[in-house]
C-alpha cells in the first residue's frame, strides 16, 4: 500500500504548517473541501495525521510502514491458518515420508488422538534415512521433536509473531494450540491449524494486491 501523491503533498503539507485546518490546507492545494475531506479520512484512519477539533491536523509521525506494521500486530494467526498434516504415533517413518510427499506437507504433526505429540520435519526425515535400513519398522516418535521443544502459536497471537518465530527459530511451520489438561490432569496442547512460511508469504502479498 502507498500513499497517492496528493495524500503525500497533504502529510508535507501538515509536518511544515500544523497545526492546519482543512479549509487552509484545500486552499494551498486549491481543490475544494469535499475532495479534500477523504484523503484527510484516510491519513487519520492510517494514524498519520491527527485531527483535534478547532485546532487542526497534527502529524503523528508515524509512517506508512509504522502503521502496516502495527496492523499485522493486531491480524489474528487464525486468520491466515490451514489445516496441518497429521499422523499418529504409530505410524512408521517410511509411511510418514510417503505422507509428507503425497500431501506435499514441508512438516508433519505427530498427534496421539487430538493431543499434538511432536513435529517432524523434512530434514528429520532425511537425517533418519541415513545409515539406516528399517526406517519401514521404526515408529516416527523416535525421529519427532516433542515438548518442551515444540515451538508452537496460541490462537490470540498475531500474523507478527507467526512470522517472528518462524524466522527467529528457523522453522518451515508452527502449530496453532489450545492447552487444556488429559485425564491425567497433565496439560496438553490440542492442535487446531498450522501457520507456515508460505501462509504467512501469501498474507503479505494479498495485502498487497488490494491497495492495487
Amino acid at each position: 500500500m502507498q500513499l497517492t501523491p496528493r495524500q503525500q503533498e497533504i502529510v508535507d503539507i501538515v509536518k511544515e504548517r500544523q497545526p492546519i485546518k482543512s479549509n487552509e490546507i484545500s486552499e494551498l492545494l486549491n481543490i475544494n473541501r469535499a475532495t479534500l475531506r477523504p484523503d484527510l479520512k484516510v491519513l487519520t484512519m492510517l494514524g498519520i495525521l491527527e485531527a483535534k477539533r478547532k485546532v487542526g491536523y497534527y502529524y503523528t509521525g508515524r509512517s506508512l510502514l509504522h502503521m502496516l506494521g502495527s496492523y499485522i500486530k493486531t491480524i489474528s494467526v487464525m486468520d491466515i491458518s490451514s489445516e496441518p498434516t497429521i499422523v499418529e504415533e504409530n505410524t512408521s517413518i517410511y509411511d510418514g515420508i510417503i505422507t509428507m510427499f503425497t500431501k506435499n506437507a514441508g512438516t508433519l504433526y505427530v498427534v496421539d488422538g487430538k493431543y499434538l505429540s511432536g513435529i517432524v520435519s523434512r530434514k528429520d526425515f532425511i537425517k533418519a534415512m541415513i545409515g539406516r535400513e528399517e526406517v519401514n519398522t521404526l515408529p516416527i516418535p523416535l525421529i519427532m521433536t516433542r515438548m518442551p521443544n515444540i515451538i508452537y502459536l496460541e490462537p490470540e497471537e498475531s500474523v507478527y509473531d507467526a512470522a517472528f518465530k518462524t524466522m527467529y527459530y528457523e522453522v518451515e511451520s508452527l502449530p496453532i494450540v489450545t492447552k487444556e489438561k488429559d485425564e491425567h490432569g497433565k496439560e496438553r496442547l490440542v492442535l487446531i491449524g498450522k501457520v507456515s512460511r508460505t501462509n504467512i508469504s501469501r498474507y503479505v502479498v494479498n495485502m498487497g494486491k488490494s491497495a492495487e
